[in-house]
């Protein structure tokens, strides 16, 4: 059985619908949620599936705590479901090639430091595009630069709202990155 861990800021809707996925699954079982966020709702959700949760502040992230914790978990892949930290070279450099996110555009479009939620939806809405997706990518060193693993568009054209646009996003990534996770374990 595949061991996954998630990392989420805030609400955790993609941290859930991971854990839904493989809760009765024998593919795979998410063995931790982490979250610098002690009031994140990410914290509830993971209490539904009995899953264990790790709270922790933002040196314990840059020191050894959180690395020390996934090591003691082992985890086969680690997730970023929403996380808005970046993410530490030292923890990338100790699971090579075992930390993904996803990203609400399709990149290299709307990526960086910043890049995140609404910040992205605004701008693809500020710059009329006709379509817009999800990158579920390799996490390195530099924010939303990591090799691409999975890529879905959506036309937005008739979207004339940000949060019309959020929820087209919302839809892809509830469909799409269980199963881009799955394939990967």
């Amino acid at each position: 059985m595949k061991k996954i861990v998630l990392f989420a800021s805030g609400n955790g809707s993609n941290a859930e619908n991971i854990m839904a996925h493989f809760d009765k699954s024998s593919q795979g079982t998410v063995v931790g949620v982490f979250t610098n966020n002690l009031h994140a709702k990410v914290l509830d959700r993971a209490k539904k599936f009995n899953v264990p949760t790790f709270v922790f502040n933002k040196a314990e992230l840059l020191e050894e705590t959180v690395l020390n914790q996934l090591h003691e978990l082992q985890p086969d892949l680690i997730v970023l479901a929403g996380f808005l930290l970046k993410f530490p070279t030292h923890i990338i450099n100790a699971f090579p090639d075992k930390v993904i996110n996803i990203h609400p555009a399709l990149l290299p479009n709307y990526g960086g430091k910043g890049m995140y939620g609404m910040h992205v939806h605004q701008a693809v809405l500020n710059n009329n595009e006709k379509e817009t997706g999800i990158t579920v990518h390799y996490v390195n060193e530099h924010y939303d630069e990591g090799a691409f693993i999975f890529q879905q568009s959506v036309n937005i054209e008739s979207c004339t709202t940000v949060e019309e646009i959020a929820q087209k996003i919302h839809e892809l990534e509830m469909e799409h990155f269980p199963k881009v996770i799955a394939e990967l374990l």
